[in-house]
């Protein structure tokens, strides 16, 4: 089958399965988690760096990680298209050597009509002429870069295909500016350009600081902060670890026990008649 349209069709797939119905995707680290049940991280990486997917095949566990970035558009992306290797089990996919396999243009196909579903185009622009200030909105709701709003656009039959070159060349930082939203997509920006521990992992981190086995060097290393940090902010929240009495550490609840010496006695009896 085509790529695009295998992705297509995987991407409503997953909307259906979830009750998401076309409505823009918020916060995807966590959806990923809570509908796959994987662990999701956002961690420290290079420049050219943007995501992997890791599959214990011994524990038949998925970790998925895409790096910090000032381009929360391209994170998203990224997480969703990490998404569509899970969906596919592209792990077991051999590299072919090409530039751009069919499983990762499967994957772009995927992580487009996730993110930003042509159904949902068609209710947002309606039939009104799509502009500039349609794109706006387009990528400010489904939280998307405009080249892969275009597209979307493009597919749901609101602009020609020349609007459609001319529109992928902008940038999100052009149109948020353009539209009075800098202010949110900056806020965006630090969203994305800061750590994230996977929450299950931290989750059960925590309740073992709770149980006094989890030192909070532990929390702090997965939190990449300082441990000072997290044990001030754990305080704050009422967090704390618990205190365990060891009741047969107490003299007094030891029990009376009696000792007898009778055999530990001199037994004249036995003494050697010699001297």
């Amino acid at each position: 089958m085509n790529p695009e349209i295998e992705g297509r069709d995987a991407a409503a797939e997953f909307r259906r399965e979830h009750g998401l119905g076309n409505q823009p995707l918020a916060d995807l680290v966590a959806l990923i988690e809570q509908t796959t049940g994987n662990d999701v991280a956002v961690l420290d990486g290079g420049r050219d760096e943007h995501g992997l997917t890791m599959r214990d095949s011994t524990r038949d566990a998925v970790f998925i990680a895409v790096a910090r970035t000032k381009n929360p558009m391209r994170q998203r992306t990224t997480l969703a298209h990490e998404l569509a290797h899970v969906v596919f089990g592209d792990w077991a996919i051999e590299d072919t050597g090409d530039d751009r396999p069919p499983h990762e243009i499967r994957a772009d196909a995927f992580a487009r009509h996730l993110l930003i579903p042509v159904a949902g185009v068609k209710q947002i622009v309606g039939g009104a002429s799509a502009d500039l200030r349609t794109l706006s909105t387009c990528v400010q709701l489904f939280g998307v870069s405009p080249a892969v709003a275009a597209i979307a656009m493009h597919q749901a039959g609101c602009i020609d295909s020349p609007t459609k070159d001319q529109w992928m060349a902008m940038t999100t930082p052009q149109i948020a500016a353009r539209f009075g939203w800098a202010d949110q997509y900056e806020s965006l920006q630090t969203q994305s350009d800061t750590r994230r521990a996977p929450q299950k992992l931290l989750a059960r981190a925590i309740d073992g600081y709770i149980e006094n086995v989890v030192p909070a060097q532990t929390l702090a290393t997965l939190r990449g902060i300082p441990v000072g940090d997290v044990v001030e902010s754990l305080n704050e929240d009422g967090i704390t670890p618990i205190e365990h009495q060891t009741e047969w550490a107490s003299a007094a609840a030891l029990p009376t026990v009696d000792v007898d010496f009778t055999d530990w006695e001199d037994d004249d009896s036995d003494e050697d008649p010699a001297g």
